[in-house]
């Protein structure tokens, strides 16, 4: 049996992933259901693939002495998981529990962990390795929450820069705390 893999990726409405300086979508913007919904996604056994730039983000939240009480449900969650690393210049150990790092080629390496998983595959984030799996077909799920902003002036890294084209089924469209849109779609390339 393959595993599935899903890319989630929060964006705001104008397609950005990140923000220079302190506007953004998650932050503040996160309501009761939409973090109800977030820790249901997360609350069974999965592994997290991320590119390096995405763990090394993240990896200062988990050194010692790190209040971890700040964080939502989910993320602690995301954080307990293991973690597969797609890197060429990491190296172990790494401060991330249960990591380990993957250097080869991220398509051969995610049709791998694909055939060999027993729980899915999920990556939060990780543009450059999830523009590269997408544009291979190897993703098969793209959940994307959009964020009720607009960051035209401060937006950076938009999402899908860079993919071929591809026409999306709608598997899944809701709305959580009157104002945060969680569009799940299956891609598939345009002929």
């Amino acid at each position: 049996m393959t595993a599935t893999y899903t890319f989630d990726i929060f964006s705001t409405l104008d397609g950005f992933a990140n923000h220079n300086g302190d506007w953004g979508g998650y932050w503040g913007k996160q309501g009761p259901e939409f973090l109800a919904h977030r820790a249901a996604a997360y609350r069974d056994p999965l592994r997290m693939v991320l590119g390096a730039k995405t763990y090394s983000s993240n990896a200062p939240f988990l050194r010692p002495g790190f209040d971890r009480s700040l964080f939502d449900a989910w993320i602690t969650r995301m954080f307990e998981s293991p973690v597969t690393v797609l890197s060429s210049r990491l190296t172990e150990p790494l401060e991330w529990p249960d990591t380990t790092i993957e250097s080869g080629d991220p398509v051969e390496v995610v049709t791998r962990l694909k055939a060999d998983s027993d729980v899915p595959l999920r990556s939060h984030g990780s543009l450059t390795l999830n523009r590269a799996l997408l544009n291979a077909g190897l993703i098969d799920t793209i959940e994307v929450t959009i964020f009720p902003v607009i960051s035209g002036t401060t937006g950076v890294d938009r999402i899908f820069d860079g993919t071929d084209d591809f026409d999306l089924e709608l598997l899944e469209a809701r709305t959580f705390d009157g104002h945060t849109q969680v569009l799940t779609y299956r891609p598939t390339r345009h002929s």
